[in-house]
């Protein structure tokens, strides 16, 4: 306990130090920021070196949860909408369209031809070359109703 009631700056500057060095072994961002306060407080410590153990103690937890919030707070707001928002989702730029259907859908299972490429779907029975609209999709399958 008597350690802890006499941190010089090079304590926290260290103890800031070791919390960023696991940040990089660990990853999340957790530790980032309780490591910068740290440094924070080592700084406080440099320049007012009579600081009280308490204070140092009670500005660490302050700066660590102000700057984790503040962090926390910018990044929803920088947080964008995709410009792609299907990316990864193919076949979601067909939902609404209206295709012929490649294979008739027997047993609630056939095929439509979308650009080069042919889709499995999912829909009432139908025979082939009738009209479908796609409703939606699941995974690979898409799924259609008669036009």
């Amino acid at each position: 306990m008597d350690y802890l009631q006499h941190l010089s700056f090079w304590d926290w500057l260290a103890f800031g130090t070791m919390l960023l060095i696991l940040e990089v072994l660990v990853g999340g961002g957790y530790l980032l920021w309780i490591g910068v306060a740290a440094a924070a407080v080592g700084v406080l410590t440099y320049l007012f070196p009579e600081l009280p153990w308490t204070w140092q103690f009670l500005g660490f937890a302050v700066l660590s949860v102000l700057i984790a919030v503040l962090w926390w707070q910018r990044q929803r707001s920088a947080a964008k909408p995709s410009d792609s928002p299907g990316l990864n989702r193919r076949g979601s730029e067909f939902v609404g369209r209206s295709f012929l259907l490649h294979e008739a859908i027997v047993g609630g299972r056939g095929k439509i031809r979308a650009g080069d490429t042919l889709w499995l779907v999912s829909g009432p029975d139908l025979p082939a070359g009738s009209t479908v609209r796609v409703t939606g999709q699941d995974g690979v399958l898409l799924k259609v109703e008669a036009a």
